[in-house]
């Protein structure tokens, strides 16, 4: 389980690290620039949920394997520019697919550290969220949690309640951390096509 947690880590951070190169060549910053945005966004919300957690050195830094999929992601995003620049949700995709997958590694990430179920779901939202957060504000962009097309911390929140609801009924295993990953993804994605919203801060009262 143990590997299968690791292998889906990693993952989550090239899928996240393809969206800041992505979201790179789109405002044409260079090589050096793709590399620092993906490794912002694939490793930024395992370090704030690290940092929060206290445990020591984040473990994006002691262990140099979380750093190769940032490189790969560089690279892929250069000798593919003009192909992806064909298609526009491409970022959207990778960023969704990043945020399902570190809404459970996260949650697992901080249960396997001794917190309880309801701090370890919120800290699975942190972990999910807080990569993409930080690219868009480096990227001097509007961060895609706080856009009023689809819904985003919420799909994260669900997957990250759902890990920790079967982690504490021992009810957790591949094959239902798979499903939750998709689940977050799916809902991520049909909430983008659908243009579905949460309800506005002010209310629905005429200005």
């Amino acid at each position: 389980m143990v590997w299968a947690q690791l292998a889906g880590d990693l993952l989550g951070v090239f899928f996240f690290a393809v969206s800041g190169s992505l979201l790179a060549a789109q405002r044409q910053f260079d090589i050096v620039g793709s590399l620092l945005l993906g490794t912002c966004v694939g490793l930024g919300g395992g370090i704030l949920r690290d940092v929060i957690l206290g445990v020591g050195v984040p473990r994006a830094f002691d262990s140099p394997v979380y750093l190769v999929p940032p490189v790969v992601a560089a690279v892929v995003v250069y000798f593919f520019a003009r192909v992806v620049h064909r298609f526009h949700d491409l970022l959207i995709t990778f960023d969704a697919a990043g945020m399902a997958l570190f809404a459970v590694t996260g949650t697992l990430v901080s249960l396997a550290a001794g917190m309880n179920p309801v701090a370890s779901a919120i800290l699975g939202l942190v972990t999910a969220v807080g990569g993409g957060v930080i690219r868009d504000v480096v990227a001097n962009d509007v961060p895609q949690i706080f856009r009023a097309r689809g819904l985003y911390a919420i799909p994260a929140l669900l997957g990250a309640a759902l890990t920790s609801l079967l982690s504490w009924a021992d009810w957790f295993n591949l094959g239902t951390g798979a499903a939750i990953a998709v689940l977050v993804f799916v809902l991520r994605m049909v909430s983008l096509r659908y243009r579905w919203q949460a309800p506005p801060a002010g209310g629905n009262r005429a200005a």
